[in-house]
């Protein structure tokens, strides 16, 4: 865990952005989108979080849940949310700066899933983290190149298992820590993070390599009293950026935390190959709830809470 703590920078306060889902940066501006919409959106903000303009298609997403930008610019919406599991396909939508609009539909290799994180490495391969309060992380990504409109088989490349870490923050208290709702890479390709809830872990990869970085053990950076934190970004110059949904939520920044985390990891990528468990947060912990334990706990708040927590978790 590192000692470096979010400062605000400035508050979104404009009510187009509600639900503040997925941030980027470039070192001038941000790019923000929000959860779901019937249109592609893209929100370019100053650094005092006005709305500059925006990126527009008349293209309609299911569920955009993050955001990654390429190194020639474009600007790639992960429209892969499902928290009912009801998407036979999910899609990557590629967005030019001048809104120009390319859709690459997705389909996983074992059933369906909700996922709310995307990770874009330097040479512009995707990887799909998924949410899941029930078991392991999947790591995803494509069997092959993208085609469009496709479908393009997706593998599963690795997973990651998230422990409890006390945190404050999310919409449910006690196991917002455990699901991953963002993901960046910074601009260098030497750094990715995904996020959940409450905190942000950083996972050094010094050759680019995304799937070797979340084999390394991460630097947790928590992310504390954040109602529904879902967006993470790095500047250029190494600030880590946070922020989360709701009108007057402030985007926040750790100043260095890119050479932070790459002064205080520790270890090499571990050698094994596809599928390989790595394990995230053991410095935090052990979990605070088992998996069958949660999977109850969650069923039953489900049933007297009438589905408000499976509402605010989807979004």
């Amino acid at each position: 865990m590192t000692s470096a703590e979010p400062v605000p920078v400035c508050t979104v306060t404009d009510r187009r952005i509600t639900e503040l889902s997925g941030l980027v940066a470039d070192g001038r501006q941000w790019y923000a989108i929000n959860d779901g919409g019937s249109r592609v959106e893209v929100f370019v903000l100053g650094r005092d979080c006005s709305v500059q303009r925006m990126i527009t298609a008349p293209t309609d997403p299911y569920d955009v849940e993050d955001l990654a930008r390429a190194a020639d610019g474009t600007l790639w919406l992960s429209d892969t949310g499902d928290n009912d599991k009801k998407r036979d396909t999910v899609a990557l939508l590629a967005v030019t700066p001048q809104g120009r609009t390319t859709l690459y539909r997705l389909t996983y290799p074992d059933g369906r899933h909700d996922t709310e994180a995307l990770l874009l490495d330097a040479g512009g391969t995707p990887y799909l983290v998924t949410k899941n309060p029930f078991g392991d992380t999947g790591i995803y990504t494509p069997a092959g190149r993208l085609t469009s409109p496709g479908p393009t088989p997706l593998t599963r490349a690795g997973s990651l298992s998230f422990h409890s870490t006390g945190t404050v923050g999310g919409p449910v208290a006690g196991f917002g820590s455990v699901l991953v709702t963002g993901g960046a890479t910074s601009a260098d390709g030497k750094m990715v993070a995904l996020r959940t809830y409450t905190d942000a872990y950083l996972y050094p990869a010094p050759d680019g390599d995304v799937l070797a970085a979340l084999r390394r053990e991460p630097v947790r950076v928590p992310l504390p009293d954040e109602p529904q934190g879902e967006a993470i970004a790095f500047e250029p110059d190494g600030t880590l950026l946070s922020g989360g949904e709701g009108v007057g939520q402030p985007i926040r920044a750790v100043p260095g935390a890119v050479a932070l985390a790459a002064n205080t990891s520790t270890g090499p990528a571990s050698p094994a190959g596809n599928g390989e468990t790595a394990t995230t947060g053991k410095s935090s912990g052990m979990r605070t709830m088992p998996g069958l334990l949660l999977a109850v706990a969650l069923a039953s708040a489900l049933v007297f809470g009438g589905g408000w927590i499976k509402r605010r978790l989807g979004r």
